[in-house]
């Protein structure tokens, strides 16, 4: 994982993958809105899913020293969000994510915006 050291969006990528999370998405938001650079929206398959997805981010996170992170939506894990700074990850239950659709939002729905996964 030395390719990935130091960059948050890499690392969050790989750890998704290696967590199956499901329907990955990433949006660029640099000159968008100066909350973020990136955003990633995912999803976890249970309330379990989801709070075993986040757990995972954030170790991987903390170990790569990037942080403070910043953590909403523990315990329930219907949508946790973590804070990295430049990076924003949303990890959600597909009813909740479909509810609030926030790659609608941030205009997430243009093709070459998806993760291939």
């Amino acid at each position: 994982m030395d390719r990935l050291d130091g960059d948050p969006v890499a690392l969050a990528r790989h750890c998704l993958e290696e967590m199956k999370a499901e329907e990955t998405v990433e949006i660029d938001l640099a000159g968008k809105t100066s909350i973020a650079d990136t955003m990633i929206i995912t999803s976890g398959r249970s309330h379990r899913h989801v709070g075993a997805i986040a757990d995972r981010l954030q170790q991987v996170l903390k170990a790569a020293g990037i942080g403070p992170l910043r953590v909403e939506g523990v315990p329930a894990c219907d949508w946790v969000l973590i804070d990295a700074g430049d990076l924003i990850v949303h990890v959600f239950r597909p009813e909740v994510r479909g509810f609030y659709n926030l790659e609608k939002m941030w205009g997430a729905d243009r093709p070459h915006e998806r993760i291939a996964g």
